[in-house]
């Protein structure tokens, strides 16, 4: 089969498309045949070899890309139960020291990491499920907060900060959106109550005028740091998406950074508002898997609104 990995870490050109064995299914594993992979920021940083070189993964010869999966169920291994050869799903490959990713035309994860895919929602769509909407799902666990509260989402725009602006708002929470300028109708349609160009002097100032004494908790997709904390009450949360990110917790703060983890539960939980149109998947473009290296290269370009995903 064909699969992407990288040999040597570098830019868009160390994405080599290989011919790789079909890999088997052990216990409590499946074997997915991909008909959709989506293309992350953690893929590239994987690629570069800025991971390896944090200390969160060992150098290998050969890694594999891609941590999304949308597919069709190809074979089960033993003490497998709920899903059967021909079923559609989802799923989050999570790990990162394996020589196969999903950028592949089969990939293999435990059961635990799949779920149903959204019934009436087409593969491509259905790959900008995972990880995203998993990310903002943990990351709103974490936050904690009770319907109700105020939470600021900053790049409210973005993949990860787009599910959390509308998994917030379905929580009952109130939300402060921070993105550019032109995106203020788009996270408003999403959930936002308030909005704040990423563009101001002061962040926090901004937010306080809206929210007088600052929000209850923010969640940090944007990475501004400290910049953000210092729109959250005293004795408030804050929840940053990577990691390094996350500021000191003064005053009070708890501070706590997400590490995205593979749940198929939850993940079966954020494809029910997706497949009802509650949770908005939005595709930025396609691309096959031979095109891989200008799938990233779109991707470093910035702006998308939404994932690029190969196709195999």
């Amino acid at each position: 089969m064909r699969a992407v990995v990288v040999r040597s870490f570098g830019g868009p050109e160390a994405l080599e498309v290989a011919e790789v064995a079909l890999p088997g299914v052990g216990a409590g594993q499946v074997r997915v045949r991909v008909a959709a992979a989506g293309v992350n920021p953690v893929d590239a940083l994987t690629r570069a070899g800025v991971l390896a070189r944090a200390g969160l993964m060992a150098v290998r010869e050969v890694t594999g890309i891609g941590w999304d999966v949308a597919g069709v169920v190809d074979a089960v291994g033993d003490k497998v139960t709920g899903f059967e050869p021909g079923q559609r799903v989802v799923g989050l490959r999570d790990r990162l020291d394996v020589d196969l990713g999903a950028y592949a035309q089969f990939a293999v994860l435990d059961a635990g990491a799949l779920a149903p895919a959204p019934a009436g929602v087409d593969f491509a769509r259905a790959a900008t499920l995972p990880l995203n909407g998993l990310t903002a799902w943990q990351a709103l666990d974490l936050l904690d907060l009770p319907a109700g509260a105020s939470v600021l989402v900053t790049g409210a725009a973005g993949a990860v900060g787009g599910f959390a602006v509308e998994l917030a708002a379905l929580r009952g929470l109130r939300v402060v959106a921070v993105a550019g300028a032109g995106d203020e109708a788009l996270v408003r349609s999403l959930g936002a109550e308030w909005f704040v160009p990423r563009t101001v002097p002061d962040v926090a100032a901004a937010v306080r005028e809206l929210v007088p004494g600052g929000v209850d908790g923010a969640l940090d997709a944007a990475l501004l740091g400290v910049t953000a904390l210092g729109a959250v009450r005293g004795r408030g949360v804050f929840v940053a998406v990577a990691g390094g990110s996350e500021p000191v917790g003064l005053r009070g703060i708890r501070v706590a950074n997400v590490w995205v983890s593979a749940d198929g539960a939850a993940l079966e939980r954020l494809s029910a508002p997706a497949q009802e149109g509650r949770l908005t998947l939005r595709l930025a473009g396609t691309l096959a898997l031979e095109r891989a290296g200008q799938a990233h290269e779109r991707l470093a370009g910035g702006g998308l609104r939404g994932r690029l995903v190969l196709v195999p």
